[in-house]
């Protein structure tokens, strides 16, 4: 499984946000330029983002895009589930009908379990704990990783 692009941006985008959320509305050009977003990628995914409440706009010269809700109360199941449409590893359901052995499917029933533990797992983070660093064992390749090896 792999989110798309749209996605990561908007976390992206929101943790913007969620850093100058003491501050004034920031620009959409302003935006783009700290997080990297296409502009026009950008105001396709804030207005998705305001059509959830997750963020907010004030027009005019000084006007901008700030957060519509605190960190806290934002997870990355919520935002998940607003870029992508839902979060679904396999293309069966239970209590949908697409494909034709669905019914006593052992594969359905390991795959909605594995579906769950994912949805429990992302509602877990919330924009909170990415603007305190979570992970906090985040991978980091070792310093000597690009030394060349020396052939003997």
């Amino acid at each position: 499984m792999r989110i798309s692009t749209t996605t990561h941006y908007a976390s992206r985008l929101l943790v913007e946000l969620a850093l100058h959320s003491q501050e004034k509305p920031i620009s959409a050009s302003k935006l783009a330029a700290k997080t990297g977003i296409p502009l026009k990628f950008l105001e396709k995914i804030v207005r998705n983002l305001k059509s959830a409440g997750l963020v907010k706009s004030v027009r005019g010269a000084f006007g901008g895009h700030y957060l519509g809700c605190p960190p806290d109360d934002i997870t990355l199941g919520a935002l998940v589930r607003l870029m992508e449409g839902g979060i679904r590893l396999a293309q069966c359901a239970p209590g949908e009908k697409r494909c034709a052995t669905c019914h006593g499917c052992r594969a359905q029933t390991v795959w909605h379990s594995i579906t769950q533990s994912l949805e429990r797992e992302l509602d877990s983070v919330t924009l909170a704990d990415m603007l305190e660093g979570y992970p906090p064992e985040c991978w980091q390749p070792p310093k000597h990783a690009h030394k060349q090896i020396s052939h003997s």
